[in-house]
């Protein structure tokens, strides 16, 4: 008989408080290899969210790169990445600031722009770098057009001595220019409007040469991609093959190019080793010096670590990862940033040992921890992946990530099935991933199971999975995610009549159209949900302005669609309690689509709450806003549900 008392669900005690949730960490980012040094970037929302760059040397100190005032962060795309790199002694970044490319001397000293002043603050920003005979060749993006901003491939002298020189202009995005070995080819990825970098993408290359102190590029050749094809991530091996990402197959796959041009398969896999390309500077696969490719892949919402042989073999490394990103290769390990289900992320060293075709993983080696809990992992609800039939006659398969209420300190009620919080992931290409995650913690060790759904349009599942959204934003994700409910309430393993959905940005669109469509939901919560489609396609950036091309149709000339799909024009179907967030600051979803959903709700007598935030934009980065959303939502939770959450 149990000693643990019996208490209903949603007042269990919890020591995963609010204040834990965004307690002291760190948000680890790309890695780097610099000789027998390892190098990544670390957000660090104690020092105001800026990046810092560290270096962990040999005998095993960190070293932080950057002095104050200096953070390493592109706004290129809006969403970044790729802000730095580590050559010869130097490191060379991006400042937020100014978005002025700067170096820094290892040795000391005080970074020194070496980019020009733009015309206007900010308005050429610069990412994902190489280094080459003087001159760093990345990605540059222009906003002093006059119009559209501009997305060029340049070559910026070292030294700041000249201006950049531009080699690649033309297409509207570039992405990933990458040197051969002998530094006679530069290889990139490019693409058009309306396509987004997982659509359709082109490898191009073009022999290179540097003369008097100019760069020169040779005729460009198209090697790889086009129309219904994604190439991503284009990596040359020592020896000097290239080899690329291919979804050709349905899957992202690996590829070698041999000398005319012809694509070979490396990795033949039905999962997916290439992720959406939201960010610069994405890492999911290297080589060891014997030539071998270590990488990962990602397969039912969970990455895993694997090694292709020289015999074609591919061995699964045992390692209890569950999100792996940012993937170093060196000589005879290899180095990432790694999650599992009861561990935050952390940079680890892993030695590739065993023979040759048969490797195994050596001891890992934690270099740097996002922060240390303390807790013992019997507080730490598990995924579970389930599948299930979705779609008007259950004619397709969704799927999901299931985590029960765990809580070691009580008993659940006899015979009851918990609530349900269904979270929908932004995006909407992404992929909900199976890692440690206290804001996922907080829920189910309060007594909530929590599903979160990996909707037809998500990643990680292939190419026709990921297209189940073209044109069927706001139809599939919401058919997906009521199955994903209902199911597990047919399971028993929720509770019907407490079933609450959760989401932000385009998951809040979700939510919002959900609670439009459907009466299954008892509450709802939307963060800087997107409630007016037309608003968005008519504001977006760049990098986005035309997503919803494919997601909803072709705009002006699908206006009529973008009409009907807007939860805004629907509010008079919404009947259920909702809670709603926003930032007052947020130009993505202006206060405006929230206060419009608030304003008719409580027009029409139904119970809603509004939490708007001062200083807050598209995404909540205060700690004092996170804590108050977490306590605000499981209060109104409990009102609606008829529990008394525990303080």
């Amino acid at each position: 008989m149990s000693s643990r008392p019996t208490v209903p669900y949603g007042e269990w005690p919890s020591p995963i408080t609010p204040d834990l949730v965004v307690s002291a960490s760190v948000s680890l980012g790309e890695v780097l290899l610099d000789g027998p040094d390892v190098c990544w970037s670390e957000l660090r929302p104690a020092e105001g969210g800026r990046v810092q760059v560290v270096r962990r040397t040999p005998d095993g100190t960190n070293h932080d790169l950057l002095p104050e005032g200096f953070s390493a962060r592109t706004r290129v795309h809006e969403y970044g990445g790729g802000a730095w790199l580590i050559d010869d002694g130097w490191l060379y970044f991006t400042n937020w600031t100014d978005q002025r490319l700067h170096r820094l001397s290892l040795r000391g000293g005080t970074p020194e722009p070496i980019s020009p002043e733009p015309p206007t603050p900010a308005a050429h920003r610069y990412a994902d770098m190489r280094v080459l005979d003087g001159f760093v060749i990345c990605v540059r993006e222009r906003h002093d057009t006059g119009g559209e901003a501009a997305n060029e491939i340049v070559a910026v002298p070292v030294d700041g001595s000249g201006e950049p020189q531009v080699l690649v202009s033309g297409p509207d995005f570039v992405a990933n220019p990458r040197l051969s070995p002998s530094g006679m080819q530069l290889v990139w990825i490019q693409w058009d409007h309306p396509n987004m970098p997982w659509d359709s993408t082109g490898l191009c290359a073009a022999g290179l040469e540097i003369r008097d102190g100019e760069v020169r590029l040779g005729e460009t050749v198209v090697v790889a991609g086009g129309p219904g094809e994604s190439v991503i991530q284009p990596v040359f091996r020592s020896d000097g093959e290239l080899h690329l990402l291919s979804d050709r197959t349905d899957w992202w796959n690996a590829y070698a190019v041999t000398e005319d041009g012809t694509l070979v398969a490396r990795t033949e896999l039905e999962a997916e080793i290439g992720t959406p390309q939201w960010v610069f500077g994405m890492s999911r696969y290297g080589f060891l010096a014997d030539g071998r490719m270590v990488f990962a892949y990602a397969s039912d919402g969970l990455d895993r670590l694997a090694v292709l042989g020289l015999d074609g073999s591919v061995t699964e490394l045992n390692l209890p990862c569950t999100e792996i990103a940012s993937v170093a290769v060196r000589q005879t390990s290899v180095v990432f940033v790694g999650a599992g289900f009861d561990r935050e992320a952390v940079v680890v060293e892993v030695p590739i040992e065993g023979d040759v075709n048969a490797p195994v993983a050596g001891e890992p080696v934690v270099l740097r921890e996002a922060r240390d809990l303390g807790l013992d992992p019997a507080w730490f609800s598990v995924a579970e992946a389930v599948s299930f039939p979705s779609g008007p006659d259950g004619e397709r398969t969704a799927h999901a990530l299931y985590y029960p209420p765990t809580n070691p300190d009580v008993t659940p009620p006899d015979g009851e099935a918990p609530p349900l919080v269904v979270l929908i992931h932004g995006g909407p290409t992404a992929m909900a991933r199976g890692r440690l995650d206290l804001a996922k913690q907080y829920w189910t060790s309060r007594g909530f199971a929590l599903v979160d759904v990996n909707y037809g349009g998500s990643t990680g599942y292939g190419r026709p999975y990921r297209e189940l959204l073209q044109g069927s934003w706001g139809i599939v994700d919401v058919e997906d995610c009521i199955a994903a409910a209902t199911h597990l309430a047919e399971q028993g393993l929720a509770d019907r009549e407490r079933l609450c959905i959760r989401g932000g940005s385009a998951g809040g669109f979700t939510v919002l159209a959900a609670l439009v469509q459907s009466d299954e939901f008892a509450a709802g919560a939307s963060s800087y949900g997107v409630a007016d489609l037309t608003a968005l396609a008519e504001e977006t950036h760049k990098f986005e302005s035309r997503y919803l091309d494919g997601l909803v149709g072709p705009y002006p000339e699908a206006k009529s669609v973008y009409e009907e799909r807007s939860p805004i024009n629907h509010v008079d179907q919404l009947d259920s309690p909702l809670i709603v967030f926003q930032g007052l600051e947020d130009e993505i979803v202006p206060p405006n689509q929230s206060e419009m959903v608030v304003e008719a709700l409580q027009a029409k007598g139904v119970t809603v709450e509004y939490h708007p935030f001062e200083g807050e934009q598209h995404g909540f980065r205060k700690s004092e806003t996170v804590i108050a959303v977490l306590e605000a939502e499981l209060a109104f939770y409990g009102r609606v549900l008829g529990f008394t959450p525990q303080s």
